[in-house]
């Protein structure tokens, strides 16, 4: 994601926007010289559905897939904290590559379902909605630029199954593309407001028995047909865990407090005895005790 004014001189990314309706040729296939050359030469940014996806194929818990197959980096000057996927050992190569190809195709993150396009989401100054801008992606090492098929980028989303994708992802990409929109006025996020971020985002597992502690409940007035719905059904929780952040993080309030919720959040906090999470290299940033 990005504002379109920091593409690096020498990025593979063709400065040329495109819409949904913009057409380019690229075909990638199994008998193509290049074929798995790119998951040789990864550096992967994964979203929360991305996560979502990997972890159920996987049957994985939350703090498993984060603890084997993740390590965390910095998405800005700030220290947000995200998410990128681990390879295998010292090499850059992806830790689900077979020689027949991609071990987890079905379920492949949101970014090697846009290859060899890049997305990147903007926002107008004062304006309410974000808009997506697409670029084609040109690497020395890939042949599919020569193939003759072409295609919409919407034709190519839709092949790619990333509308799915794109539409889960929307809101957390939307907190996000807030901070960096408004620079200077939002201000840096506390540490206790980081590692929120991190646990809504990243670890589902974690900010799903978040939302049903006690210490939640004690401030946030939610119906219980809704808590029925975020104990079980995991689209609902990411999508909510948006919400959750944009309150958070900039006041986007559309989760009713309770009317001394600050009163009991105080008097939790005080209570509270044990140390705050700490970064640690193999799992990142651990999950933040409940106020």
């Amino acid at each position: 994601m990005s504002d379109g004014t920091d593409i690096p001189f020498e990025s593979p990314m063709i400065p040329t926007k495109m819409t949904l309706d913009d057409t380019f040729q690229f075909r990638c296939h199994k008998d193509i010289a290049c074929f798995n050359q790119c998951c040789q030469q990864i550096d992967l940014t994964l979203t929360p559905y991305d996560l979502l996806r990997l972890q159920r194929r996987l049957g994985l818990s939350s703090t498993e897939f984060l603890a084997q197959y993740t390590v965390p980096f910095e998405m800005d000057a700030q220290a947000m904290p995200g998410i990128k996927m681990r390879t295998q050992g010292d090499t850059t190569v992806c830790p689900f590559l077979t020689p027949a190809g991609c071990g987890v195709y079905e379920d492949r993150p949101t970014a090697c379902r846009y290859y060899a396009l890049g997305l990147m989401s903007m926002r107008a100054k004062d304006s309410p909605t974000d808009e997506d801008l697409f670029f084609v992606v040109k690497e020395d090492h890939c042949l599919g630029h020569r193939e003759s098929q072409t295609q919409t980028v919407r034709e190519y989303r839709k092949d790619q199954g990333l509308e799915i994708y794109d539409e889960i992802n929307r809101g957390w990409r939307q907190v996000i593309l807030k901070k960096r929109s408004s620079g200077p006025s939002v201000g840096k996020p506390s540490t206790r407001s980081y590692q929120l971020f991190f646990l809504a985002s990243y670890n589902l597992d974690g900010f799903r028995e978040f939302v049903a502690s006690e210490g939640f409940n004690d401030i946030y007035v939610l119906e219980a047909d809704l808590l029925d719905i975020l104990r079980t059904d995991d689209i609902a929780l990411l999508n909510f865990a948006a919400r959750f952040l944009k309150q958070v993080l900039y006041g986007e309030n559309s989760i009713a407090l309770r009317p001394d919720a600050e009163a009991r959040r105080l008097e939790r906090r005080s209570q509270r005895l044990a140390a705050q999470p700490q970064f640690t290299e193999d799992r990142g940033y651990d999950e933040p005790m409940v106020d």
